[in-house]
């Protein structure tokens, strides 16, 4: 299955950005903890090339604990600042900004001493679409400073917010990159709801999601939709045992496979099914 979705002001934004950059003391990476490889635009170090950065593993309620533990030894043994953060909560928002200030310390006391005081630190918010961009910003603000919503690529301009009096932010509207080389990459961002569902083959991707979940957390499957899962079930089955439990049947005993896929898909974001990371290092 082949996911594709790059609307037209994505690739103004990464000129923008680019533009902008010169700008940017600290860039802030902003990925879905359960799925920080796939969530991770491939272009963004090049883009930002030299700039300090400090990766956010966001929505890190909704994904594996026992895989966020993973990820944490995973970037410790690669030298890479991170925090994980929970923009709805604000977890990891004054980390954030205590990891700002600390990699701008040596800066800003050189700058004094040349008597430019006061000096304000900028950042710059990176990320792919819904993955709580403008919600985190708003924690950090404190206010309603960037539009906010589920709806990937709710942030369409660069919007300068200033955080304190001794941060300023620069949000950014998500953007994603031309090509996803590796279907997985697409079937993921659309599981997890960056990429719109109006776009791709939801009943296609649903079969594909439970398969994973059959592999990975089969009791997951089990004991939310309260059935049986035979070792030699084929995943369609397993969609269909889905479907039948929650009475999504159509006139002339027919399943109704897209029912039953807008379902599986929102319980899976609101983390009815459970905790799930769809990513290991």
């Amino acid at each position: 299955m082949e996911i594709q979705w790059y609307p037209g002001h994505m690739a103004k934004t990464k000129k923008k950005i680019q533009e902008e950059l010169k700008l940017i003391d600290v860039v802030i990476e902003l990925l879905d903890a359960r799925i920080p490889i796939s969530s991770k635009n491939p272009e963004v170090d090049s883009i930002i090339q030299n700039k300090r950065k400090i990766i956010l593993l966001n929505k890190s309620d909704l994904s594996d604990p026992e895989v966020n533990k993973l990820w944490a030894d995973y970037y410790i043994e690669n030298k890479q600042d991170f925090i994980f953060t929970n923009s709805i909560t604000g977890k990891g928002v004054r980390e954030l900004i205590s990891a700002m200030e600390s990699k701008m310390a040596h800066v800003l006391e050189r700058d004094a001493k040349k008597g430019r005081m006061n000096r304000q630190i900028k950042c710059m918010i990176l990320g792919i679409p819904n993955v709580g961009k403008s919600t985190l910003i708003n924690k950090m603000a404190g206010r309603s400073s960037a539009k906010t919503g589920n709806i990937p690529g709710v942030t369409r301009a660069n919007q300068w917010i200033r955080v304190s009096n001794k941060i300023l932010l620069l949000d950014t509207p998500g953007i994603l990159w031309p090509k996803f080389e590796d279907t997985e990459t697409g079937l993921k961002l659309a599981w997890i709801g960056s990429i719109k569902d109006t776009i791709y083959d939801r009943e296609g991707a649903t079969l594909r999601l439970i398969s994973f979940l059959r592999e990975y957390y089969p009791q997951n499957l089990i004991e939310r939709y309260n059935i049986e899962i035979d070792s030699d079930d084929e995943d369609i089955t397993v969609y269909e045992k889905i479907a039948q439990k929650r009475g999504f049947i159509q006139k002339g005993n027919n399943i109704d496979y897209a029912r039953t896929a807008e379902m599986l898909l929102d319980e899976l974001r609101k983390t009815k099914i459970g905790k799930i990371s769809f990513e290991r290092p």
